[in-house]
């Protein structure tokens, strides 16, 4: 059953959907652009007999608070450092993370900071390779090289109703399996006063997470993590070849590639939850073993 709650983390108030038993091996289960934890809707449910699994919403994003821009730095840096003290407070010791598009750069600065705490990675279309890039960057990479405002006010073609809602169709080949409602909320909270800026905002620091690639492919690489890359192949933004690179770095990285879109989930949530149990089951019990 799915609990629906908040935590108070530095004065914000941060949604977090929960599920399963509290002393099953943890799974903390970071969203992406432009969604929150609703799109773990149905993977939480096949999860939580086995694992207690938590989702929260980043600040701006979902039913987190959404602080002004001008009050609250929307960095990754930063909402890594409150999703980290948002883990202390509601008293998660060690866990594996699903990261997903933005939950990537966040759940991967708690695995360099933290790295004795991460017992496992998923990562859902989630990118840490420059190869993983597609051309659909090349707005935003533009902004980054010059952070003009004629720059910034071209990206707000990326907030749109339109925008949201092609995220979500393009790749996939049923379109009768996107519950409409997923991209109606998220253009509905898209929409509210003042998040258009933080959205922005976020798009210009999005170049540290790939100046950051190299720590985080050092990390794969050392630490060796078990790392599960499950992937709809036909994502405009993050490509296949972004999912088999992890391999590079960490050999017995394991990699599953879905004929969808960006939002696998939404079509193939049953194949992945699946997977991400087999792989658990393998993972954890072999690390409870070793240790």
């Amino acid at each position: 059953m799915l609990r629906y709650q908040y935590a108070i983390v530095d004065d914000n108030r941060v949604f977090y959907r929960e599920a399963g038993p509290k002393d099953a091996p943890a799974i903390l289960l970071l969203h992406g652009f432009p969604t929150s934890s609703h799109m773990f809707r149905d993977l939480m449910p096949a999860l939580a007999d086995r694992y207690h699994v938590v989702a929260p919403d980043l600040p701006g994003f979902g039913f987190s608070d959404a602080p002004d821009s001008k009050q609250f730095r929307y960095t990754f840096d930063h909402l890594a450092d409150l999703i980290g003290r948002f883990v202390a407070t509601i008293g998660l010791g060690r866990y594996a993370i699903y990261v997903f598009d933005y939950g990537a750069p966040v759940g991967f600065r708690l695995a360099l900071r933290d790295p004795e705490r991460i017992t496992a990675i998923i990562t859902q279309n989630g990118n840490a390779y420059e190869e993983g890039l597609s051309e659909g960057w090349n707005p935003i990479q533009k902004y980054w090289k010059q952070p003009t405002g004629q720059n910034r006010a071209a990206l707000r073609a990326f907030l749109t109703p339109e925008a949201t809602k092609w995220q979500y169709l393009h790749g996939v080949h049923d379109e009768t399996l996107v519950a409409p409602e997923a991209y109606v909320l998220d253009s509905a909270l898209l929409a509210r006063s003042g998040n258009d800026e933080i959205q922005l905002d976020l798009f210009l620091d999005y170049a540290t997470n790939v100046a950051l690639y190299p720590k985080f492919q050092e990390y794969f690489r050392t630490a060796k993590p078990p790392l599960l890359a499950v992937w709809g192949k036909n994502d405009p933004f993050f490509l296949p070849q972004g999912a088999e690179a992890f391999k590079r770095d960490n050999p017995a990285a394991e990699v599953h590639v879905y004929d969808t879109g960006h939002f696998a989930l939404e079509t193939h949530y049953r194949e992945i939850g699946a997977t991400i149990v087999d792989f658990l089951d393998r993972n954890l019990k072999s690390n409870a073993t070793a240790a």
